[in-house]
């Protein structure tokens, strides 16, 4: 049983997908055989009554249940249309639920997709700070690349030149900004920011670099004016998109308290 068990976790985990968007689906035809059906038309009546109860559920079956129709070669050597459906995790375990109870795979495709869901839910609800970590964390290498290309092209005083890209961006020295937003002078101002704070930092931090190199600086007067330009490029976007200026962006908790938070998460989760 236990290996019988494996084998099919191992199998839908193989037949799990990734979309361009980064959200997880299977293949009806990849898990018909998977959950014990040889019949492919007794597989989709199991997928008819689990689009009901998607719906009865209140959630929109198209959301979860997508049917496609392609042309593949037959035994014959024509070419014959073939239907397949894609379907997300919920759908997959509405699917499991739905299936013949008398057969073992189901009843482990139900433990599998029932412990997949949770995990989703649980990662759903950390989804933002996550998203925020890995951005500080993207934030932070670029800072470290733009200051080694600023080293190579003679800046000497990266103080100054970190606080011209401030100067562009927030239109105020680092110190004011620390002081308009209420962040202790000795902490990170990034590490204080929310993701479209950091994000625009990033985008002012990689656009900076590039420019340094496209334009060839070679001289610190140079490479700290490029970096103000690049600033106030980004400030004016932010502006003509109608966003909120960064320095009038709220302060979110410090990074590190965020990082244990998840570690502690995760160890639960584990």
């Amino acid at each position: 049983m236990n290996d019988n068990l494996d084998s099919i976790i191992n199998k839908l985990n193989k037949a799990k997908k990734i979309s361009s968007r980064g959200g997880e689906y299977w293949m009806g035809r990849d898990i018909q055989k998977i959950l014990g059906y040889s019949s492919w038309e007794n597989f989709q009546n199991v997928i008819h009554k689990a689009c009901m109860a998607c719906e009865s559920a209140g959630e929109a079956s198209h959301n979860h249940f997508h049917a496609i129709t392609k042309l593949v070669m037959a035994g014959s050597g024509t070419m014959v249309q073939r239907t397949d459906w894609y379907l997300t995790r919920y759908a997959c375990y509405l699917i499991a639920m739905n299936g013949d109870s008398s057969k073992s795979e189901i009843g482990i495709a139900q433990t599998y997709f029932a412990v997949q869901t949770r995990k989703q839910e649980i990662q759903d609800q950390l989804t933002d700070a996550e998203r925020r970590l890995q951005l500080r964390e993207r934030v932070r290498n670029a800072n470290k690349s733009l200051t080694s290309t600023a080293k190579r092209v003679g800046v000497q005083r990266y103080a100054l030149f970190q606080n011209a890209g401030y100067i562009g961006l927030y239109d105020m020295g680092l110190s004011d900004i620390k002081y308009k937003k209420g962040i202790p002078k000795n902490d990170d101002l990034l590490d204080r920011a929310g993701r479209t704070e950091l994000a625009a930092n990033e985008f002012r931090i990689t656009q900076a670099e590039d420019k340094l190199i496209r334009d060839r600086i070679n001289n610190e007067r140079d490479a700290i004016q490029t970096h103000l330009d690049v600033g106030r490029e980004v400030r004016a976007t932010i502006n003509k998109l109608g966003g909120t200026m960064p320095e009038n962006l709220p302060t979110e908790e410090p990074i590190k308290k965020l990082a244990t938070k998840l570690k502690k998460n995760l160890k639960i989760d584990n």
